[in-house]
């Protein structure tokens, strides 16, 4: 690990994978909707960041691991605080579609 490291976001192209391999997680996209109707990671759901407090409709488990992203990583840290609060145990933000290299779905 160099000096700078902690610098760098998290991976999201590393997390799709984590979270492909995962039993029982949860891809969660908290763009919009309209953002994201216009591309997706595979696999994802959506509950918008102005919606979050209904995500218990997506992910009921509160230990589920949740994997969260948006499109830079900024919506996606402040709903893993949501969540935090909400009590879920096991959520973490993969940061932004923006840096995804895989193909988005419509």
């Amino acid at each position: 690990m160099g000096f700078f490291d902690f610098l760098k976001g998290p991976d999201i192209n590393q997390s799709v994978e984590e979270f492909s391999s995962t039993p029982g997680a949860v891809l969660l996209d908290v763009r919009s909707k309209g953002e994201y109707a216009g591309g997706h990671i595979p696999g994802s759901k959506n509950v918008p960041l102005d919606r979050i407090s209904k995500v218990s409709g997506v992910v009921k488990e509160k230990t589920a691991p949740v994997f969260v992203y948006c499109l830079s990583g900024a919506r996606s840290r402040q709903a893993v605080g949501y969540m935090q609060q909400m009590g879920y145990t096991n959520v973490r933000n993969i940061g932004g579609i923006s840096s995804w290299r895989g193909k988005v779905v419509r």
